[in-house]
């Protein structure tokens, strides 16, 4: 079992959502040390003051993109604690339109985030999770990692990705007979920043925000957004501590998932029938469907 008690673990993206519950759980669960990094170095000081007494704490600002930095970050961390045993890369980024308004600019963002910075951090701490003898790779994909969406090809590209990547690694790691174990990781709806932070990037990005986008969003978190991050770093937790490959988080992941494999060709449009549902509920608030809005928004995705 890759018990998480007397071990160095690093958790990126820790400023918030599941990444800050992922660390807090490390903690409780008894982890000597727990690296945590977030793109904002106050964020990540804001989840370092939420840990008691008893776990050591490292805290830095990373942007996960960048291969020279999470280079020095590994032996930053290292250097620092003697060893390291698990890598949680769960930082991740959002944005969504048809690929025919989504750019260049805009598909490398999202995969040097969210594929990069897994590779980065996946190759960066390794010498050290096989040093340790107890290693462990946890990287974070999504519900959009099982089953694909429209809007979302710069999404759907980098977290189906980083599942393909986490079993290939696995099966390269198991060939060599190396001390390290993967699990991938496939969040539901998780009560995370993901969708308010998309579209603040949206913003910045001078996209068209409107009225009615942010009650979309709004209504999103409500009734999809919904597991508290605190549980889904249990549940993911609880699978690492089992080495399980993989951990479906939450009862959508399980049921799409379940979807997806029972039925290949007739899955999208038993989606599609849910998709018209929350659309149906939208009209009934006054708020119009994605089907109908203009195509520029930043619409709220599964981690």
């Amino acid at each position: 079992m890759s018990e998480v008690r007397g071990k160095v673990c690093v958790v990126t993206g820790a400023g918030s959502g599941i990444g800050r519950a992922l660390a807090l759980e490390l903690a409780r669960r008894g982890a000597r040390a727990v690296a945590i990094s977030d793109i904002k170095l106050e964020t990540a000081e804001a989840t370092a003051e939420l840990i008691g007494a008893g776990t050591e704490v490292h805290t830095a600002a990373l942007d996960v993109s960048d291969r020279e930095a999470f280079a020095a970050y590994a032996g930053e961390v290292a250097g620092t604690f003697g060893q390291v045993h698990q890598i949680y890369n769960n930082a991740g980024v959002a944005d969504n339109d048809p690929i025919t308004e989504f750019d260049y600019d805009r598909y490398e963002r999202i995969l040097n985030v969210n594929l990069w910075g897994v590779i980065y951090g996946t190759k960066e701490f390794l010498p050290h999770l096989i040093a340790s003898g107890d290693g462990h790779v946890i990287n974070v994909s999504s519900l959009n990692g099982i089953m694909a969406q429209q809007g979302l090809s710069a999404y759907c590209a980098s977290k189906f990705a980083v599942r393909g990547f986490t079993e290939s690694v696995a099966f390269d790691l198991k060939g060599e007979g190396l001390p390290v174990r993967t699990t991938v990781v496939h969040p539901g709806g998780i009560k995370t920043s993901i969708a308010d932070s998309a579209m603040e990037w949206a913003r910045s990005a001078g996209l068209p925000v409107t009225p009615e986008q942010e009650a979309r969003k709004a209504f999103y978190n409500e009734k999809l957004l919904k597991m508290d991050p605190a549980r889904a770093a249990r549940i993911v937790i609880d699978g690492v501590e089992s080495n399980n490959p993989r951990v479906l988080v939450g009862n959508d992941a399980k049921m799409l998932d379940a979807l997806v494999r029972l039925m290949p060709r007739r899955w999208p449009m038993a989606f599609g029938l849910l998709e018209r549902r929350f659309e149906k509920e939208l009209e009934a608030r006054g708020i119009q469907p994605k089907s109908k809005q203009p195509v520029a928004e930043s619409r709220p995705v599964h981690h």
